[in-house]
């Protein structure tokens, strides 16, 4: 019995070390080793000279996606989380485009419209520290992003606060 509980926690473990790619080595390990550790990638992207692009999800929840690119010797090269308030900065509301998004962040956790706007919408949850954050960017029928929302998380605030942080009295 105590073995099974071992061997339960040793796989739950494991599979924590997958979420992040930690273990694997930009310039030695290999794509299979970035498959097997992290999963089914989420979107592939072809790059220039042979490279790729794999992205590893957690969204919508996870509020992560990890873009590993591999070499044309298929080598990982580097391993990096997108979902960051520094990696929204690069965002032009009138020049980015949706592709630049999709190929930046990889596919949204959420997508909708607003008819009336004529605007398309996609949601990345992040973190930011431990604020918990969302990143909503709106397009026109054109593809180009027109706005670019990143908000506080409201859903998880503490009952009872304002959104100015402070108490009601």
């Amino acid at each position: 019995m105590r073995l099974s509980a071992v061997c339960f926690l040793a796989v739950l473990v494991a599979g924590c070390a997958s979420f992040d790619g930690s273990g694997l080595v930009p310039g030695k390990s290999t794509e299979s080793e970035v498959r097997a550790l992290m999963g089914a990638p989420s979107q592939t992207l072809e790059l220039p000279e042979g490279q790729k692009a794999l992205y590893f999800s957690r969204l919508p929840e996870g509020r992560m996606v990890f873009v590993a690119t591999i070499d044309s010797d298929g080598i990982l090269r580097t391993l990096d989380q997108r979902l960051t308030r520094q990696n929204i900065a690069w965002l032009v509301a009138g020049t980015s485009t949706r592709k630049d998004v999709l190929g930046f962040y990889g596919p949204p956790g959420n997508v909708g419209s607003y008819p009336r706007l004529e605007r398309e919408w996609w949601e990345y949850k992040f973190f930011d520290y431990q604020d918990r954050r969302i990143l909503t960017v709106q397009f026109s029928p054109d593809g180009i992003v027109r706005e670019v929302l990143d908000m506080r998380d409201w859903a998880f605030e503490p009952p009872g606060l304002g959104r100015s942080g402070r108490g009601h009295h």
